[in-house]
């Protein structure tokens, strides 16, 4: 996040986003989409690229085409997410669910299929940018660590344990363990947790819920049992017990 002068002397925030695009046409047109919406952006080409300027830079959001030279989206994705938690809106000229599904899965945050318009690029990342992060009475810190069995969350440092280990989570991960710990055994439907963790913004997509507690599953699962339980046709609960894992 950059900060700059407005117009009336005081300090704002500005959004930085990292455009990973081959294409120089595409890549003007983003631009001035994204410029007039009031972001910083900075450009990449290929992949190697992307990552060194997503360390250096520490963009807030990261729109990635899937089809780049060398180092593909997928695999730019998953080295991005060892050091990062950018958010992620990944770019694909193909249709095809394997290949949202498969975004999803390295860490991205949402998907967009080409062509698509400018103006739902910038939509998007206005609703990154309003996901809710934290009640003021997360800020307090350590009294406010959650407990679920092995499991403890920090909503102030936004950190994360399993049993004693810390566990790094990307931030749509994160928010959707801290929405689920607030209700212990609750059962959220999927409804629910794309407007509490999503907005009301988003497009509905079960697989978008789906893939995320897939995840999130492989970070803070022990052996055949999760925390997670699926109550089918319905939603997720955290369960207090562990129980097998499900889909």
């Amino acid at each position: 996040m950059l900060t700059k002068t407005d117009h009336a002397g005081a300090m704002v925030d500005q959004t930085k986003v990292l455009v990973v695009e081959d294409t120089a046409e595409f890549q003007q047109m983003l631009e001035a989409s994204l410029s007039s919406a009031g972001f910083s952006v900075v450009f990449a080409g290929d992949g190697e690229s992307a990552l060194q300027s997503a360390e250096a830079d520490e963009p807030d959001v990261v729109v990635l085409d899937l089809g780049l030279p060398g180092i593909d989206g997928v695999e730019v994705c998953r080295r991005l997410r060892t050091f990062s938690d950018a958010y992620v809106i990944m770019l694909t000229s193909r249709d095809g669910e394997v290949d949202r599904l498969i975004g999803l899965a390295v860490g991205a945050d949402d998907y967009m299929s080409k062509p698509f318009s400018t103006r739902e690029l910038v939509a998007r990342v206005q609703a990154l940018m309003r996901r809710p992060r934290q009640r003021r009475s997360d800020m307090s810190g350590k009294d406010d660590v959650r407990v679920v069995g092995s499991l403890r969350l920090n909503p102030s440092s936004r950190q994360t344990w399993v049993d004693g280990l810390e566990v790094s989570l990307t931030k749509t991960e994160f928010d959707l363990l801290n929405t689920l710990i607030q209700r212990p055994d609750m059962v959220f439907t999927k409804e629910m947790l794309l407007e509490q963790v999503w907005g009301s913004e988003w497009e509905r997509s079960d697989h978008l819920v789906q893939v995320h507690v897939a995840n999130l599953r492989g970070k803070i699962d022990v052996g055949d049992t999760s925390l997670i339980t699926s109550v089918r046709s319905v939603g997720y609960r955290l369960a207090v017990a562990t129980e097998p894992t499900s889909n």
